[in-house]
């Protein structure tokens, strides 16, 4: 009984070890083409902005976008959140999105050096 049942275990884990590993470096494949995408989506044909105007940060949101800028006339300030297949938004990034939408967004100036 109790060799059976060992034998058995380590059969199966042979077995399914190297299926996992392989979904593994399936999942790891996707998510490095994925963060590969998001730094040339602004080099893409069909992206609406100027890719001068792109900022990339990654995380929480992979871009903003300061519409106008490199024309010298800012127009708009754009958040851009990259997304491949049918992946959703993250809960930070639904968070973004809302505080952008509520227009939830201020400005703060910091001067370093001075009294």
């Amino acid at each position: 009984g109790f060799l059976g049942g060992t034998a058995l275990f380590f059969s199966w884990k042979a077995r399914y070890t190297q299926q996992i590993r392989r979904d593994a470096v399936e999942r790891s494949q996707a998510v490095i083409a994925g963060k590969v995408s998001e730094q040339l989506l602004p080099f893409l044909p069909g992206f609406t902005f100027n890719p001068k105007d792109v900022r990339f940060l990654g995380s929480p949101v992979d871009f903003v976008v300061f519409d106008g800028l490199a024309a010298g006339r800012l127009d708009r300030i754009v958040f851009v959140e990259a997304k491949t297949g049918a992946a959703g938004l993250t809960g930070r990034e639904r968070q973004v999105r809302e505080v952008v939408t509520a227009r939830r967004v201020e400005w703060d100036e910091w001067r370093i050096g001075e009294p």
